[in-house]
């Protein structure tokens, strides 16, 4: 009797050994999000969270919200390099930041180490009952009638959406007024409103005003036609040569050991062939991507020249 009750304990013992080693090799993970519980980089970093949950001990989001994204930017900067604090964020902080602040507190390239690129986002070109317009081409018409008259709302000076707006004018030769707005629900109430004509802003936040008819969205931005809205162009289908999709990235603070990124990496990489995954992230209207370190670095590369000359053409500069 003895003896077995010393084997149940034995057992006992090891089992919960085996539980504590496991739990050591299994790091907690922090994922921090600039943004608002509510919004889309929230929903993406909470998906991404219950994707990794058997890859880590303990996952959490938080969210640090404030100057678009730059104060969990900075508070990423700051974390230790052991790979338990990361960042989810869509592509604009890394690659348009650069280019319109005059002095920014985070380098892009060397205070950060690229983790893996989650997805790929394109914008719709939105018209709202102040247009008359009914396809691209009859709003950049009316746009050329009257020069500066054509007003499109984003979330902001310096936003992803603005600079959408730049290249459209450049790429058609049109000249629009750009208001904007302290974020994009301020600028779609105003766009319902008939106070301004025009928004740029993605997809999945207009699909449903779109499908109601509240709202039409004339061209879509990207390579392709977006699944959400199948009848709507794109901007190259319908003669304009200007193609700009968005992404959404991890990354951790500079300095991550290799073993340590290849564990976050590797993590990522099968998260994003989960079909689960994969299908909540199309239904927000995203592209699920799942990248090596050294892809989305390259992406990021790409993209920071890309905007560039468009950033520069405006004469922007904010403080």
């Amino acid at each position: 009797m003895a003896s077995r009750i010393q084997k149940t304990l034995v057992a006992g013992l090891l089992a919960g050994l085996a539980a504590f080693a496991q739990a050591q090799d299994k790091p907690p993970l922090k994922i921090l999000v600039g943004f608002p519980p509510g919004g889309s980089a929230d929903a993406l970093a909470r998906i991404v969270a219950d994707a990794l949950r058997n890859d880590f001990s303990s996952v959490t989001v938080e969210n640090r919200p404030g100057a678009g994204g730059r104060i969990a930017l900075m508070q990423t900067k700051a974390a230790k390099s052991d790979g338990q604090t990361v960042i989810v964020l869509p592509s604009g902080p890394m690659v348009l930041f650069p280019h319109v602040y005059k002095k920014l507190d985070y380098d892009a390239v060397k205070d950060f180490t690229p983790v893996s690129l989650i997805a790929n986002f394109q914008f719709g070109v939105v018209a709202g009952p102040a247009s008359q317009a009914k396809t691209i081409q009859e709003m950049l018409t009316l746009a050329k009638a009257k020069p500066g008259d054509a007003s499109y709302g984003t979330p902001g000076l310096g936003t992803l959406p603005h600079f959408m707006g730049v290249l459209l004018e450049q790429s058609a030769g049109v000249q629009l007024n750009h208001v904007p707005f302290q974020g994009g629900g301020p600028a779609n109430t105003a766009l319902l409103g008939g106070h301004i004509q025009y928004k740029f802003d993605v997809v999945s936040e207009t699909a449903e005003l779109h499908r109601a008819g509240k709202a039409r969205i004339l061209a879509v931005t990207g390579a392709r036609r977006d699944t959400q809205v199948p009848e709507v162009p794109t901007l190259k289908e319908s003669g304009i040569p200007m193609e700009a999709t968005a992404w959404f990235g991890m990354y951790g603070p500079a300095g991550l050991a290799p073993e340590t990124l290849g564990r976050l990496e590797k993590a990522m990489t099968a998260a994003l062939k989960k079909p689960e995954m994969r299908e909540r992230l199309t239904k927000l209207g995203y592209e699920p991507v799942g990248s090596t370190s050294t892809e989305l670095a390259a992406a990021q590369r790409a993209d920071l020249a890309r905007w560039e000359k468009p950033i520069k053409a405006t004469g922007v500069q904010l403080d």
